[in-house]
């Protein structure tokens, strides 16, 4: 379900205080593949909720390059939005999560492996306030560029 920014972190507080333990991640999530399904599995299962931040398409384009994203923000929305892990996505258009992690405070920031607490600017907000920072591994050969690099290859 998308949720707006505006009410989001007003949301996480009554799921907190109903006892709910909030989980949180971030990305583009342009072209859905097995890789994405995996790490969002991984990622709710280290709670009872999973709030999903999406990159616009705008900050897609600011972090991925002119090209992408493949995929409208509304159409990204739906897609991850329906999936069994994750409870309620919600759009950001900032380079990082951070300003949306202060606003949610979830009780666990979830990212790639890829990351380490000090790649991870989002990560000093969440220690911060006593919340809990995840690594996941990623899914090797798994990516949308890959995805994408395929796509073309197929073109020639």
């Amino acid at each position: 379900m998308l949720i707006s920014r505006d009410d989001i972190a007003a949301f996480c507080e009554v799921l907190r205080k109903g006892g709910q333990k909030v989980v949180f991640t971030n990305g583009c999530f342009d072209i859905l593949h097995a890789g994405h399904v995996t790490y969002l599995e991984k990622a709710r299962s280290f709670g009872d909720c999973l709030v999903l931040g999406l990159n616009t398409d705008a900050s897609v384009r600011a972090n991925k390059g002119p090209t992408r994203p493949i995929n409208s923000e509304l159409d990204r929305a739906k897609v991850v939005g329906a999936l069994k892990a994750v409870d309620y996505v919600v759009l950001f258009g900032e380079q990082t999560a951070e300003k949306l992690i202060a606003k949610v405070k979830p009780d666990v920031y979830v990212k790639g492996g890829d990351y380490t607490l000090d790649t991870l600017p989002e990560a000093k907000i969440v220690m911060g306030y006593g919340g809990k920072v995840e690594f996941v591994n990623m899914v090797e050969g798994r990516s949308t560029t890959n995805v994408i690099q395929k796509i073309k290859q197929g073109e020639d």
